[in-house]
């Protein structure tokens, strides 16, 4: 009796493991693997020193005018820049990052009318945590379909700031309207925005929301998950002063 009770409990405990890895492997399968990070996040040294000036090495203290002549001109895209795609799930939102950005973008706060944007994403890149899941939303014809259309595009048509003047490491909220361009096929929207001039950077981070419809993809339900239509596209980009 004592064998087959040491027997069955090595048989539970085995399943015990084996339910948890299991599950473990589904979770990473299913859930989220990627935490947005927003580009306007306070720094942790800027976090542990609240009081000390802040800037390139010139002292420029946080809330400092920053002039016309400092932010109009051109900039391009830099490393750090990244743009998320969100779906939700009947589980949880899940993210998909995309780190192979680039582009440019014009400033002129004396005229808006002037100013414009441009963004290309290497949509071959595209990365949730998970191999197996990036494949899937890459390969399918009905998904992305990246053999055939490798890049997205955006195209700012209007660049509308709620202000003129900046200051150091201070948000300032703005409306970027343009085309989202996905599968060669083109969307009109508006990201919600903010802009920061920090550290001689222009850091932008804005929020628009589309669908797997809109560019003619199915929404990508399984046996297990039910997907919603919608689809949230975030840029967190960085900016350098060409």
């Amino acid at each position: 009796m004592k064998k087959k009770g040491i027997i069955w409990t090595s048989v539970i405990a085995a399943v015990i493991v084996i339910g948890a890895g299991g599950y473990a492997l589904m979770n990473n399968y299913l859930g989220n693997n990627v935490e947005i990070e927003s580009v306007m996040a306070p720094s942790e040294e800027n976090n542990a020193n609240p009081s000390e000036e802040t800037g390139s090495g010139e002292g420029v203290t946080a809330g400092a005018a920053v002039s016309m002549d400092e932010l109009n001109g051109e900039w391009n895209i830099a490393s750090g820049s990244k743009v998320y795609w969100s779906v939700t799930t009947s589980k949880e939102t899940v993210n998909f990052v995309n780190e192979a950005v680039s582009g440019s973008w014009t400033v002129d706060l004396n005229d808006a009318s002037k100013m414009t944007g441009e963004g290309v994403l290497d949509m071959t890149s595209l990365d949730s945590g998970n191999d197996q899941r990036d494949g899937h939303v890459k390969d399918r014809e009905d998904l992305l379909a990246v053999a055939q259309y490798p890049e997205a595009t955006f195209t700012a048509t209007a660049i509308t700031p709620q202000a003129t003047e900046f200051t150091e490491a201070t948000a300032v909220p703005l409306t970027i309207e343009g085309t989202l361009t996905v599968k060669g096929v083109e969307k009109a929207v508006t990201f919600d925005s903010n802009a920061m001039y920090k550290d001689g950077q222009l850091l932008l981070s804005g929020t628009t929301q589309v669908t797997f419809g809109d560019f003619g993809m199915t929404s990508p339900h399984t046996v297990v998950l039910e997907t919603e239509n919608d689809l949230s596209v975030q840029l967190e980009l960085v900016l350098d002063q060409a």
